[in-house]
């Protein structure tokens, strides 16, 4: 039996590592490897964890996670349902600019390469506008080999470097500095949450699947991760609770409410406020507007 590890190395003695994906879920564990990896969601849906920032990630999306950075794509929790004929797909491009290539990313004319990987060293996700033309070469470099793959490779990471409003992931320092045992139990807790966040969760609960007294864990967590239990716990529910509001079959806010593991709507609505901005309602006119904007411009 595998034992499981928070530091996974990617296979393969290629520089340019690609994984071409198809399953019934993505991995489901908070872990992290040495390399940057660029992921094309071509078909799924879920929640992705960088470091301490949680995002929606939905098909045809393209995400860059730095080196080291603790991180998973959560399928949504309709994949895990049993007989589900729900199905993920997804390519990947794994390579470590501080391996093999190191040489090469210190080259004086990769320089603007170099740096766009430093200044977002946690990484990105690509804007809507640019899918197409960075999984257009994404797929050429799965189909080619030797120098041809390199090539496109280098003119994969020059056109990343033109893109100018790349949207940065989680800043916030955090998981990426813990160890190697504290990252498997951190994701082991992530996990339990993820799959549980509808249900009521207690503390005592939660420290329990942790092996500590309550008190020791919440002191353990908010050492970890820079947050309380508590606040990691509503951030989950209120990421699903977005994601739910801005479904077109969804049932009414506080159906979304009371889905997401909230008992009570002004609770609801108090820690919606806290975490987005703004209350349920205006979320959802601002998402609508968004929508409404991007549908004019495309005709």
């Amino acid at each position: 039996m595998n034992v499981l590890q928070f530091t996974i190395p990617v296979p393969g003695d290629q520089n340019i590592i690609i994984k071409d994906e198809t399953g019934a879920f993505f991995y489901p564990h908070l872990h992290r490897h040495d390399e940057i990896q660029l992921t094309w969601i071509i078909k799924g849906e879920g929640t992705l964890v960088v470091n301490n920032g949680m995002y929606n990630f939905h098909s045809n999306e393209i995400y860059c996670i730095g080196a080291n950075q603790p991180h998973v794509f959560k399928s949504d929790p309709s994949y895990f349902i049993t007989r589900s004929k729900r199905k993920i797909k997804a390519l990947t491009i794994f390579f470590n600019p501080n391996g093999k290539l190191k040489n090469v990313f210190d080259l004086a004319e990769l320089r603007t390469i170099q740096s766009l990987f430093q200044k977002f060293s946690s990484g990105f996700s690509i804007p809507e506008k640019y899918t197409h033309n960075v999984s257009y070469l994404m797929n050429n470099i799965l189909h080619r080999t030797g120098t041809s793959q390199m090539i496109c490779f280098m003119e994969l990471l020059n056109l990343l470097t033109g893109i100018p409003d790349l949207q940065r992931l989680s800043q916030k320092e955090g998981l990426s500095t813990v160890n190697e045992n504290d990252g498997l139990r951190i994701s082991n807790i992530y996990h339990y949450v993820m799959m549980n966040f509808d249900k009521q969760i207690t503390l005592e609960e939660i420290a329990e699947k942790a092996n500590m007294s309550t008190p020791a864990f919440c002191r353990y967590f908010k050492q970890r991760t820079m947050k309380t239990f508590v606040s990691f716990l509503n951030e989950v529910r209120i990421n699903e609770a977005c994601n739910r509001l801005t479904q077109d079959n969804f049932d009414g806010i506080s159906t979304v409410a009371y889905t997401c593991g909230f008992n009570s709507i002004t609770h609801f609505y108090r820690v919606f406020k806290s975490i987005v901005g703004q209350s349920p309602s205006e979320y959802l006119k601002t998402y609508s507007s968004k929508v409404f904007s991007s549908m004019t411009h495309s005709h």
